[in-house]
């Protein structure tokens, strides 16, 4: 058991750096759709390692709904939030342009209300399923590469790419950030479990 956690969290940990390297190489990108393409970078690597990111870990929550995949779930997210802090902690020692351009992309995110967090992050877990799903079943990586840029160019939200986005930024706004990434993770989650859980109802 305690092997299992380990994996699955040294797995979780590298998926979180995986998106901050895909989140810095968006941020340092003039060009938006370049940038949207390039992040596809971070679940290309995720996918083709195995490693472990909540946002496609949880689309399969409708069909192992048990209290140790639950449990792995649980330690996949915090991991990912984790690394995620812990790489722009060590990216802000050195890359200021970075902060700036985080700073802009936070602020726009904080504007939004509970209800446009909800809708973008549940538009954005349907597509990372997509994604994740048609590299499983193809080992194609087209899902990925239309999926992630269309959800990254839509300004949907990504609940640990969010966490990596507030965490390079300079504000302080501790309350409004912790209810938005709370509200990514909700949207995220129902999102990411809409197809599997319609397939499971209708028998398919």
């Amino acid at each position: 058991m305690f092997s299992v956690l380990k994996k699955e969290i040294i797995n979780s940990l590298l998926a979180g750096v995986l998106i901050s390297i895909g989140g810095t190489v968006f941020l340092n990108c003039k060009e938006k759709v370049v940038g949207a393409f390039l992040f596809s970078v971070a679940l290309i690597f995720i996918c083709a390692e195995s490693l472990s990111l909540y946002t496609g870990k949880i689309c399969y929550f409708p069909e192992k709904t048990n209290k140790k995949f639950s449990f792995g779930l649980f330690c996949c997210l915090l991991s990912n939030i984790f690394s995620t802090f812990l790489c722009a902690f060590f990216l802000k020692l050195n890359h200021l342009n970075l902060c700036t351009a985080a700073d802009l992309v936070c602020s726009l995110k904080l504007n939004k209300s509970p209800f446009q967090i909800f809708i973008d992050a549940f538009f954005c877990g349907i597509l990372i399923y997509l994604a994740v799903n048609f590299y499983k079943k193809n080992k194609s990586l087209l899902g990925i590469l239309v999926c992630i840029p269309v959800f990254v160019l839509c300004g949907f939200e990504h609940c640990i790419a969010d966490v990596f986005y507030f965490s390079l930024s300079s504000i302080n706004n501790i309350p409004g950030i912790f209810s938005f990434i709370l509200i990514a993770i909700a949207g995220n989650s129902a999102g990411g479990m809409l197809v599997p859980f319609a397939r499971k109802i209708s028998g398919k």
